[in-house]
């Protein structure tokens, strides 16, 4: 089981580029290797949010973090 400080650090980390955009992320639930998150900002109602979420932000925890598994939305 990954521990929720561990993939907030790697949300801390992209988390100026979503700013940058307007936007901002918020982990909400860990649920074994996998983690629930939730958009805020301009990137709640972004066309682009599914790609930023699942080719970004899934992409880099899962280098980051080798046994992670899945993001999903809250």
């Amino acid at each position: 089981m990954i521990a929720k400080e561990r993939v907030q650090a790697v949300l801390d980390r992209v988390r100026p580029y979503l700013k940058a955009d307007g936007g901002d992320i918020e982990l909400v639930a860990m649920e074994g290797n996998s983690a629930a998150v939730r958009l805020t900002g301009a990137c709640a109602g972004c066309p682009s949010a599914h790609m930023t979420l699942h080719v970004g932000i899934e992409t880099v925890l899962r280098q980051e973090i080798p046994d992670f598994d899945t993001l999903r939305v809250a």
